[in-house]
Formats: C-alpha cells, sequence, structure tokens
C-alpha cells in the first residue's frame, strides 16, 4: 500500500516548486516587457510590506536590542536582499534561466566557505574535496550555457554573486536565529532591504510601460506572493515540524527542478554539460553535509536562509 504523503511533506514540495518555477516566471517577465529593476523594486516592496503585515499580526512587535543585531540586520538586508536582487535580476536578463539555477545550487557551499572564513567551521579535506567538486560543476553549467558568449558571461558572473550574496546573509543572519523568530527576522530583512532598491531602481520605474498584458503582470504577481510571502510561511512551518536538516533534503533539489521547468516551459536548452554540472554541483552539497567540527556554533543555514528569490 502506498503511503500517503503528510501534510509537512506536502508543505515542503510545494515550497519547493514554487521557488523552482520563480526562475521561469523571472524570466519570463524580463524579456515580456519588465525592466530589471522595476520589476525586483515592485515584487519586494510589495512582499515586503504583506510578509511584515502578516509577521505584526501574529507577534505585535518587530523589537530588536542591541547594535550588533541591528548591524547584523543591516548586512543581511545589504548583501540578501539588494545586492542579491540586483545580481539575480541580471543574470536572469543576460543568460537561461536553467542556468542561474543550477549554478545558485552552489549556495551552500558558499555558506561553509563563508562560515569557515569567518572562524565558524573548521574545514577538513572532505570538504575542500566537496567545495572542488561544485566548483568543477558551476565550470560545467557554464560551458554548457547556450547563447551568446559575452552575455552568458556576465549572466553566469552574476549567478555566482547571487549564491555569494545570499551566502554572506546567512551567516550574518545565524546569530539573530537564536534570539528572534525567523518571521521576525525575515520581515526586517525585507523591509530595510527594500528601501536602496526601489531607490536604485527610480529610474527604471520612471521609464517602465505598465501596459503589459495579463500574463506578464501575473508574472510578478505570482513572484510576489508566492516565492515572497506564501512560501515563507510553508517553509518556517515546515521546519518548525520536521527540523532544518531535513527540511533542507527537500530544497537541495531545487536547482535541478528549476532546470527542468525552464526546459519543459521555456524551452531553454540544457545540454549534457549543464546536467552534468548539476549532479556535481549536488554531489558536492551531499559531501559537505559532514565535514569538520566547529570552532563556535555552526551556521543554522537551512532555518535561516530559505527567504528565496
Amino acid at each position: 500500500m502506498v503511503r500517503r504523503p503528510a501534510p509537512v511533506e506536502l508543505m515542503l514540495l510545494a515550497t519547493v516548486l514554487i521557488w523552482a518555477l520563480n526562475f521561469t516566471v523571472t524570466r519570463y517577465a524580463l524579456t515580456h516587457g519588465w525592466h530589471p529593476l522595476a520589476y525586483s523594486a515592485l515584487r519586494y516592496s510589495a512582499g515586503a510590506l504583506l510578509f511584515a503585515a502578516f509577521t505584526f499580526g501574529s507577534e505585535r512587535s518587530f523589537a530588536v536590542g542591541g547594535r550588533r543585531d541591528v548591524v547584523l540586520l543591516l548586512v543581511a538586508a545589504a548583501t540578501g536582499i539588494w545586492l542579491n536582487q540586483v545580481a539575480y535580476v541580471y543574470a536572469i536578463k543576460l543568460t537561461n534561466a536553467s542556468t542561474v539555477a543550477l549554478i545558485l545550487g552552489i549556495t551552500p557551499v558558499f555558506a561553509a566557505l563563508g562560515a569557515f572564513a569567518v572562524g565558524l567551521e573548521r574545514a577538513s579535506r572532505r570538504f575542500w574535496l566537496a567545495a572542488s567538486v561544485s566548483l568543477t560543476g558551476v565550470v560545467l553549467v557554464a560551458l554548457g550555457s547556450g547563447g551568446g558568449v559575452a552575455f552568458d558571461l556576465w549572466g553566469n558572473m552574476l549567478a555566482l554573486a547571487t549564491a555569494a550574496t545570499w551566502a554572506v546573509y546567512s551567516i550574518a543572519l545565524a546569530p539573530l536565529m537564536r534570539r528572534y523568530s525567523p518571521y521576525r527576522i525575515s520581515a526586517i530583512v525585507l523591509l530595510i532591504g527594500c528601501v536602496p532598491l526601489v531607490a536604485m531602481a527610480v529610474e527604471q520605474l520612471r521609464r517602465q510601460e505598465f501596459a503589459l498584458g495579463f500574463l506578464p503582470w501575473a508574472a510578478i504577481v505570482f513572484a510576489t506572493l508566492g516565492p515572497l510571502v506564501l512560501t515563507n510561511v510553508l517553509w518556517f512551518r515546515s521546519v518548525a515540524i520536521v527540523g532544518p536538516s531535513r527540511a533542507t533534503l527537500y530544497a537541495n533539489i531545487q536547482p535541478f527542478v528549476a532546470a527542468v521547468l525552464a526546459f519543459a516551459i521555456l524551452s531553454e536548452p540544457l545540454g549534457p554539460l549543464q546536467i552534468a554540472g548539476g549532479l556535481l554541483i549536488a554531489g558536492g552539497i551531499v559531501l559537505s553535509r559532514r565535514w569538520g567540527r566547529p570552532a563556535a556554533e555552526p551556521v543554522e543555514e537551512p532555518a535561516a536562509v530559505r527567504l528565496r528569490l
């Protein structure tokens, strides 16, 4: 008899599917009339207000204490929202959604490298092997991406920047997760981070043509309500039930699912090099799950970081 999936498993699968689909949706939106920064600024400002309203309704406070916590929140907002979104939308604009999705699979390895750099964890030979495997995978994905060489090069570099800024974001949030709820942290970071993002997008917002038709508008509505609002609620509730380690097993399949969706919906090329690279990135993540002993508290990346793109 086939076991019926538990409700938490359905929540996790829905979360991963929405995150994965967002790459295709963003690519469609940016190739059908939306300017990159205008698109990102509108969805993040709307998502920030909606998620902040939800959080305040449940917690009745956004209070944080201590200068150090404020500094960490500012760093997280600058890297995880502002710089991350600028890199992400232009990466999607310049290369395929499938390429960006596969390259972003290296984010956990970048987070581990960052934790090693700041002394949160020690690295073993096993970890350096894992990092090398994943980086080799990134090279294969980049070599296998189609389109113009110059555009792909910039798109691939910006995809790596997206992964790196998200890793910095995860490290900055790790200490805060011990003192505040993930809802409060996410709401505050969204509200702070969307301010410079909107400011940077003023010129594109001024030039943006808004008579785009149903599908481009449906894309930005989905990208706001799905990946920025609904999935945060589903993810954090799922983590509370099954724990971050088990939840991350589901999240790790996101890059490959995103690449398959981009191939199926947008007819993007998905060649052997990209598939092999995606598998190497995933293999590197599996290898890095057990590396060395922590010098301090380990980075709680899965619970803290899954505020997705």
